[in-house]
């Protein structure tokens, strides 16, 4: 299906990524790298790299494929996914970077150590190299190799060697500097290849009315596809349950991904001042507002599609994650090229920053805290490149045995992630905004979220999981509450003192987070 002017296209689009990689990568020597440098791209990141490596990191397969299959199913709700991000990065952006760079931390784990002590520390330390490595780094690489053989006719197993091999090529040698930096180039690639097949296929819906005569054909032959709140009796209700999207625990899912996962605010954990990482993450909020248009809509197009006998629905419905590869044949010849090198872009770009962030904890947190104390610096940065390899080709065989059979890959992920993220969001947030939490309450914590979602998983079957998450969120912080006060104050070294961290956001930063949330609340307005 590639034409030689498509493979030209990712050819080019390789070889510029690779050069500039490369380019970053040996501004200093493997001998002069420190581990601040390679894990943290040496505090120097300005707030353009910051955002768009942020969204970079973020759009993977699992967004571009899992979405695209979703907005054909139930339509515009998935968005919320995408839309109420950007609330949660200027909450981030505002109240917890100021915390996180004010106490100089490489991960996320390092906090839990000053905060509670080194065993939480090493819990969740473990827990986030399994959890990134079997959920994460296989979810992206399966879907993306999905996409890649419905496309092409590969392979899977080639396919997913092949976006690990050149995701290892690009990043390995110049740490977070590589990844970030090239990310631009990644998001450039990745918006324009994603507005050519939205324009594309609008374009044939609306047969000769346009782009946006197309959507408003959409919008009126679909209109429950056009909702952002769905209704109780929809089939799709169970994962996206109505109001609950708003009041419940999709909340938690964002706070966990945006403002406590590594491989997201470890972009932020490297700028070169709070203002440019603040400045950094509102950019990531107005790019979150585009996703939508260049991954859910062209879902709802292809049903469309499909309904008029354009696309084979019986393939489309027996496995809607096909759905934006199916999209990518109706692409001419060259302009082929681009969407394919953007999708490639998407999968590579977050395997990168997932393999860093690996790599960053196993040998910050586990390595050199828990096995080889007062080692050189040019051993840890050593022993993160090898654990990347590793870590990415654990998941190329893991990935097809845990993710080959799930109905919805971007749901199913999802729920998985929901089982430790209300621990994991109330440890945090507690940990940081009250002085009475201690390690006895963030044990606990950690515990009820998973025994407790467990316990209503099977108790309750039916119950929608966004609600589930919420209700297992609230009872871990009074579990955290009630536990820190049996056990006692925690100690004072540990306690953060808010009145010496400054929360204070530029007028900029202002204005631009109330435009942000009119422009949000006009959209529910709209397709409420």
């Amino acid at each position: 299906m590639l034409s030689t002017l498509d493979l030209s296209v990712i050819g080019v689009y390789a070889a510029v990524l690779l050069a500039a990689a490369l380019y970053v990568s040996t501004r200093k020597t493997t001998g002069d790298m420190s581990s601040e440098d390679y894990f943290l791209a040496g505090k120097s990141l300005p707030w353009w790299a910051i955002g768009a490596s942020l969204i970079a990191a973020n759009i993977s397969a699992e967004q571009i494929i899992g979405q695209s299959g979703q907005g054909f199913v139930v339509g515009l709700a998935i968005a919320a996914y995408e839309w109420q991000a950007a609330i949660v990065l200027i909450i981030v952006a505002k109240y917890f970077l100021p915390i996180f760079l004010e106490k100089k931390i490489y991960t996320m784990p390092q906090f839990l150590d000053q905060r509670f002590g080194g065993s939480i520390k090493s819990l969740m330390a473990v827990f986030w190299v399994v959890l990134y490595t079997a959920v994460n780094l296989t979810a992206v690489l399966w879907l993306g190799g999905l996409a890649l053989s419905a496309l092409t006719g590969w392979d899977v197993m080639y396919a997913m060697t092949g976006l690990a091999a050149f995701a290892v090529i690009y990043s390995l040698y110049g740490g977070l500097k590589a990844v970030a930096l090239t990310d631009i180039i990644q998001v450039v690639v990745l918006v324009a290849g994603g507005f050519a097949i939205t324009g594309i296929v609008l374009s044939q819906v609306g047969a000769g009315t346009g782009i946006f005569g197309g959507l408003g054909i959409l919008m009126a032959d679909m209109p429950g596809h056009f909702k952002m709140i769905l209704a109780s009796d929809h089939p799709s209700y169970g994962n996206l349950p109505g109001i609950w999207t708003l009041l419940g625990g999709l909340w938690v899912l964002h706070f966990s991904y945006w403002g406590f996962n590594q491989y997201i605010i470890q972009r932020a954990l490297g700028a070169e001042s709070l203002g440019e990482a603040q400045k950094g993450l509102v950019f990531a909020a107005i790019l979150k507002l585009l996703i939508p248009v260049i991954v859910v809509i062209p879902g709802i197009a292809a049903l469309y599609l499909a309904k008029n006998g354009q696309l084979d629905m019986a393939r489309l419905t027996a496995s809607p994650d096909s759905t934006y590869g199916i999209l990518m044949g109706l692409v001419p010849e060259g302009l082929r090229g681009l969407v394919f090198a953007a999708l490639i872009a998407a999968i590579v770009s977050s395997l990168a920053s997932m393999m860093n962030s690996i790599s960053t904890i196993f040998t910050m947190d586990i390595y050199r805290d828990m096995l080889a104390k007062g080692r050189s610096e040019a051993h840890y940065v050593l022993v993160g490149r090898l654990t990347s390899v590793v870590a990415i080709v654990i998941a190329v065989f893991l990935a097809k045995p845990f993710l080959g059979g799930m109905e919805s890959a971007f749901q199913t992920i999802q729920e998985y992630t929901g089982f430790i993220a209300p621990g994991i969001v109330s440890v945090f947030l507690l940990g940081m905004f009250w002085k009475g939490c201690n390690a006895q309450g963030a044990f606990a914590m950690l515990f009820v979220s998973i025994v407790a979602n467990v316990a209503l998983k099977f108790a309750a079957p039916d119950l929608a999981f966004v609600i589930r998450i919420w209700l297992v969120f609230m009872s871990c912080l009074v579990t955290g509450y009630v536990a820190s006060r049996l056990a006692g104050p925690a100690p004072a070294e540990r306690v953060i003192v808010l009145g010496q961290m400054n929360f204070a956001t530029s007028t900029g930063f202002n204005r631009s987070a109330l435009a942000l949330t009119a422009i949000l609340v006009g959209i529910y307005a709209v397709f409420w």
